[in-house]
């Protein structure tokens, strides 16, 4: 009689690195650290760290979507920060001429 080899059952699966990806993207992972330099009891240097890893969309529906009015990103962002600029600019003329006539 010859035996079978039997497979080995875990009782629990593996995760491929894409199904960790996935994950980590969907629900998102922070990453907190500090770095301190001290001589003695002075304190130099104090670095705080913090980073979040997620998908954009999960990071849109945290608030985080910092890139949405950044100009390097977002061309409309800059047509936006342009128009400000210029009702800032008409804003200032009308106070100076304001002040100018007192």
């Amino acid at each position: 009689m010859v035996s079978q080899p039997r497979n080995i059952q875990h009782s629990v699966e593996g995760s491929t690195l894409a199904d960790v990806l996935e994950r980590i993207l969907d629900k998102g992972v922070v990453i907190v650290g500090d770095i301190r330099v001290k001589v003695g009891d002075v304190e130099l240097l104090t670095v705080q760290i913090r980073l979040m890893i997620a998908s954009v969309d999960k990071a849109k529906e945290l608030g985080m979507d910092w890139w949405a009015n950044n100009p390097a990103f977002n061309s409309h962002a800059e047509n936006s920060r342009q128009e400000g600029v210029a009702e800032m600019k008409q804003r200032i003329e009308r106070l100076e001429l304001a002040a100018a006539a007192r």
